[in-house]
């Protein structure tokens, strides 16, 4: 049996003349999909797949696929003759094209063979001539397959070559998604063997020395494995002695390693190649000196293996020297290895007469965690899922680690300056910040992977939508946390009279399976939400930032001074109540309601509201006037001096509705109903009677701004309990209030389809005459109003409410902010959707 080894992710050109059994070969070694063939393609653009004047077609649009297939890394086996340098040579660009290996399986069978085989197809007529010159060309063409890209070639000579081969598909080197970790990854060591040992014994290894006392081994107890970023040669006082350990550990399988830049450079200088010695390598060729030949042979050695890059955890994790662009994870080029080696520079030189590197971290939107080093910065930073771990120890800065999947980060300083910097330890400002968002993130047509209600899909016309208001009126993204979902109300009553009860509510609730909810007191106020933070630097604010107040689409509350003021008295309230302790955070994020509404409604309510309200009011006063008269004259006019008085009744309930949600905008109070995320946490899964007792401690510490939440919580089994909420609802709404809202008391809840609604609103009589207008009530209108859909509604705020906890838990894990972002905008995009605003 001969065996044909293929990497797993490559493209695989079968090469050899019409009859040699590419197609044959490729049913029985390949799957369904992976073999693209010439005459399938030729048959798809002319309906007959020996059409040969469709070849120039049919190459394009094979093409065309297998770009597509290895864009997605998939094996792709092409099955045509290819036995011309002029057809393998765009095979070859394409592979590169993608950064993957292009494999040669030649056919070079005897010419009898396929002439013989061909002479059997009814098909097609294929001359012998045809074959022959055929063979010619691939056996002209075959020892320069090499040459031409081929990382690869088999060449099988006889029937019986082609009925031994097997083939093996084999991992990429550079694939080591099985090794989950845990792991510790190390920047730049450059020699500096003293710190690696120190920053080895605080990560918790054990070094092995041998008879001389040289570290040759280093072994963790709970058996995590070292993983060295590179360029652990150059400029130290050391390079033997880390070499010496490097090497021991990754020969004992306790440790990985990629190479550096210097390491590359050493390779060559020790092959003999003229390099210039510079940047710290005649300090290591010194060292190397006094060393034997068979380990500077080892040396090289261990150098020349090392793999660009390595992909670990299943794909979440990459390591590479100077970083890596998503596009170039789990592949194999030259191109791919210059960039782990080098980075991307823009061809500019800075002050220092040294390239510039074009700052791909901030552009990065891959999942997969990217540890790098290479260019020295003075502490380690996220941004974008990327961390750059070269603290320029040797140039007196600190050795780092990070520690994964915890991503701790663990730092040892530099014993001394061992080699002065040309360039102070500054990291650039667009990496410094991590806030760089892009246009590409949030328009067009996306979907956002929650984890409570799958995938969530947002349209190009949503979108758009959202980045109109976002780009006019929100707020800084580094502080929009979590946009709030809507609410929807209950179906429509069939309590008469009434268009919204909580009978419906409850209903609802009782068909998702929720027996337990609490009711809210529905506050006269504005929805809002609240971040309150005393560390600046966790949301990249400057400094002396408190936090920031917004709406429910992501608008500031209030003028800057205003809400400095509101944030202080807030501060003072968690530091009074022990919840800065509590919470174990130097933040919080809370929901709920600012009072009175008149402050961010104030002009809805003279312009609108008012002006019909007076106008109604006075319109019907006139009119009862005149039909005071018309009776008194002895005029019937009974019929429409009723209709007037119901008319002048309800424009003054309307009149009364509005009224009460005015105050004097100096008594701004907060009724928080629910603490979203602290450092660390979400609290979706604490139940509200948890998150309304928090609030309840805010009032105790804070009365003249908190306001309370009053509160039932009911029992829906129990007729009773259920009797005494509508009760409840009814003795507030009949005083004016606004209503109630609807939750399940255990917060968070999935039902046997989906999430359970987060909330249901239900509206009292009077305050609806705001939204429906002053008549509303009016038999003929109400029965009207009651064809309602609020189905469109309810399915909004379900997939709302999954954004808005996704934003939450990314935001707790310190994704990058375009992650965060992708959440809350989803919020506002879905928003935008033309939906009954009266609902």
């Amino acid at each position: 049996m001969t065996v044909l080894q293929i990497p797993d992710r490559s493209l695989v050109v079968l090469v050899g003349p019409s009859g040699s059994g590419k197609s044959t070969f490729a049913a029985q070694h390949f799957g369904e999909f992976e073999t693209l063939s010439s005459d399938t393609f030729r048959g798809m653009v002319s309906n007959d797949d020996s059409d040969q004047s469709a070849t120039a077609a049919a190459f394009e649009a094979l093409r065309f696929v297998a770009g597509k297939r290895l864009e997605a890394g998939l094996l792709t086996v092409i099955d045509a003759t290819s036995v011309q340098p002029e057809a393998r040579k765009s095979l070859v660009s394409l592979a590169k094209q993608h950064d993957l290996l292009p494999v040669a399986i030649v056919f070079d069978l005897p010419e009898r063979v396929c002439v013989d085989r061909n002479a059997t197809r009814s098909d097609r007529d294929i001359p012998a001539r045809v074959v022959r010159r055929q063979l010619d060309q691939l056996r002209r063409g075959l020892r320069g397959l090499g040459r031409e890209g081929f990382r690869t070639v088999h060449v099988l000579r006889s029937e019986d070559d082609v009925a031994d081969a097997t083939i093996r598909r084999e991992p990429l080197l550079n694939d080591r998604s099985g090794e989950t970790g845990p792991f510790d990854a190390i920047g730049d060591v450059h020699g500096c063997r003293s710190e690696l040992e120190t920053l080895l014994g605080e990560l918790g290894y054990v070094i092995e020395r041998d008879s001389d006392g040289r570290p040759v081994d280093a072994a963790h107890p709970e058996g995590r494995r070292a993983i060295f970023l590179g360029d652990l040669v150059d400029r130290g006082p050391d390079v033997v002695g880390v070499l010496r350990l490097a090497m021991g550990m990754v020969g004992s399988g306790n440790a990985l390693a990629v190479p550096g830049n210097h390491e590359s450079k050493l390779v060559r200088a020790l092959r003999g190649a003229k390099v210039t010695v510079s940047h710290g390598l005649e300090e290591t060729l010194a060292q190397l000196s006094a060393e034997t030949p068979e380990f500077r042979d080892a040396v090289a050695a261990f150098c020349y293996d090392l793999v660009s890059h390595l992909v670990l955890d299943g794909g979440r994790l990459v390591v590479a020297h100077a970083g890596l662009k998503e596009q170039y994870h789990g592949r194999a080029s030259g191109r791919v290895r210059n960039f782990a080696l080098y980075g991307e520079t823009t061809g500019e030189t800075d002050e220092f007469g040294l390239p510039i590197r074009y700052p791909w971290a901030v552009d990065y939107r891959g999942s997969a965690t990217v540890l790098y080093g290479h260019t020295p910065v003075p502490s380690v930073e996220w941004v974008n899922n990327t961390a750059c771990l070269d603290t320029g120890c040797v140039f007196g800065g600190a050795l780092s680690a990070m520690r994964y999947p915890e991503r701790e980060v663990v730092s040892v300083p530099a014993e001394q300056v061992w080699y002065e910097p040309v360039r102070p330890l500054v990291p650039a400002v667009a990496e410094r910040s991590g806030a760089h968002l892009t246009i590409e993130d949030v328009s067009g047509k996306f979907v956002v992977e929650t984890a409570d209600h799958g995938r969530v899909g947002i349209s190009e016309a949503q979108s758009a939508g959202g980045l109109e208001v976002m780009s006019r009126w929100a707020t800084d993204p580094r502080w929009l946390t979590y946009l709030p979902p809507t609410m929807s109300p209950p179906t429509t009553a069939t309590e008469a009279g009434y268009l919204e009860h909580p009978a419906e509510a409850f209903s609802s609730y009782r068909d998702q399976g929720v027996a337990d909810v609490i009711c809210e007191e529905k506050h006269m106020g504005s929805r809002a939400v609240v971040l309150v933070a005393r560390d600046p630097s966790r949301f990249d604010a400057p400094e002396g930032w408190r936090g920031v107040v917004h709406t429910r689409t992501g608008r500031p509350f209030f003028p800057a001074e205003q809400e400095r003021t509101f944030l202080d008295a807030l501060h003072s309230a968690l530091d009074t109540s022990g919840l800065w302790t509590e919470l174990g955070s130097d933040w919080v994020v809370l929901d709920g309601e600012i009072l009175p509404w008149s402050l961010k409604a104030g002009d809805l309510i003279r312009d609108l509201y008012a002006s019909v309200g007076t106008a109604a009011v006075a319109a019907t006063s006139a009119t009862e006037a005149v039909l005071d008269r018309a009776i008194s004259n002895g005029v019937d006019v009974s019929a429409l001096a009723g209709r007037n008085r119901t008319r002048s009744d309800d424009a003054r309930l309307f009149r009364d509705a509005y009224r009460r949600y005015v105050g004097p905008d100096s008594e701004v109070r907060f009724a928080p109903f629910q603490v979203l995320a602290a450092e660390g946490s979400t609290f979706e899964a604490r139940d509200h009677g948890w998150h309304l007792s928090v609030a309840d401690r805010l009032v105790d510490a804070a009365p003249g701004l908190v306001a309370p939440t009053a509160r039932r919580r009911v029992d829906l089994s129990d007729p009773e309990s259920v009797q005494q909420a509508v009760a409840w609802w009814t003795e507030l709404t009949e005083a004016g209030g606004e209503g109630m809202v609807v939750k399940p008391f255990a917060n968070l809840t999935r039902t046997s389809k989906n999430l359970a609604q987060p909330g249901i609103k239900v509206r009292g009589r009077e305050y609806l005459r705001i939204i429906y207008g002053p008549d509303y009530t009016v038999p003929e209108n109400l029965a009207r109003l009651r064809e309602r859909d609020t189905g469109r509604k309810r399915s909004l705020a379900v997939r709302e409410y999954a954004l808005g906890l996704e934003a939450l838990r990314r935001l707790v894990e310190r994704e990058p902010l375009w992650r965060r972002h992708e959440a809350v905008f989803a919020v506002l995009a879905l928003e935008s959707d033309p939906l009954d605003p009266r609902l």
